[in-house]
């Protein structure tokens, strides 16, 4: 199982959670190999070049689609050259500040930003990330102008948003919630379409004035393209089986990420409306690599 990040966060969460249960249905041991870096380009290579025998998985989340659009030198076609095998789980993201930020609900922070349309920052786990771009879909709506950081990754951006050097950013619900109860940063909105358990007392967009804004992340299992249907239905079956029983799809949501567990029919239609859809975010806001 290659995941495209380092140990710890959600792609690796979803890999090994679902994976570990995978490896007993199916009797076989499995192996995580993380191969980070580029945005997931250099795990998602990886896994595109490896021997289509049904031995070698991956676990992917939203930016592989961003990739598409975003990065103009992908060594792989999106589309072509992975079997997309299903869709493990969906991940509202989580809009958090600073404690110190004069701005304790949506409604504050808007009217704040454009007040101050060159004086607020925004942190991210890196350029293309859901994240980053979950916040230039939210300034095009809002009609705020808030100046992108881009990090290498969620710890460092949380560690300067703590410390005051910006001042908002956005994430999974189970990274950054942790740190909303003990006090070291304050949330804002979620980007579901209702609240959540795992984010109690957090309103949704919505509740703030900025309807119908539902996104965030996701992760799903792939393949080489050309893994024989059979193992790919095989596994796509018991993976959904794995999301859906009881006590996963609680596991799931108590860290604020939704149980999906689809076919490779469902899961490949998925990316393409993923990578239509985040291409437009990418074009609007005039977003380059090299930012």
């Amino acid at each position: 199982m290659i995941v495209p990040y380092t140990p710890g966060g959600y792609t690796d969460y979803m890999a090994r959670t679902v994976g570990q249960k995978l490896s007993e249905v199916l009797g076989v041991p499995i192996i995580f190999e993380s191969r980070p870096g580029a945005n997931s380009v250099i795990g998602a290579d990886a896994i595109a070049k490896a021997a289509p025998d049904g031995y070698t998985f991956g676990t992917v989340i939203a930016a592989h689609a961003v990739n598409a659009s975003l990065n103009p030198k992908l060594p792989y076609d999106t589309l072509k050259q992975f079997t997309y095998v299903s869709l493990m789980s969906r991940a509202p993201l989580i809009m958090v500040a600073n404690t110190v930020l004069p701005a304790n609900n949506l409604g504050e922070f808007i009217a704040l930003a454009k007040a101050k349309p060159t004086g607020l920052n925004f942190a991210s786990s890196g350029i293309g990330a859901a994240a980053h771009l979950t916040m230039e879909l939210f300034k095009s709506r809002t009609g705020t102008n808030i100046v992108h950081v881009p990090y290498r990754g969620t710890a460092p951006a949380l560690t300067d948003l703590i410390g005051g050097q910006v001042q908002v950013m956005f994430d999974t619900i189970g990274a950054l919630m942790p740190h909303v109860r003990a006090g070291t940063i304050k949330a804002l909105a979620i980007t579901a379409n209702q609240r959540m358990d795992a984010a109690t007392g957090v309103p949704v967009m919505a509740e703030g004035g900025v309807s119908d804004f539902v996104t965030g992340t996701w992760a799903g299992l792939i393949a080489p393209a050309g893994v024989p249907k059979p193992i790919v239905e095989r596994i796509s079956g018991e993976v959904a089986k794995i999301v859906r029983e009881p006590a996963m799809r609680e596991r799931l949501a108590s860290d604020g990420y939704e149980a999906v567990g689809n076919t490779p029919a469902e899961f490949e239609q998925f990316m393409r409306e993923e990578i239509a859809r985040w291409a437009k975010v990418i074009a609007d806001a005039g977003i380059k690599m090299e930012e």
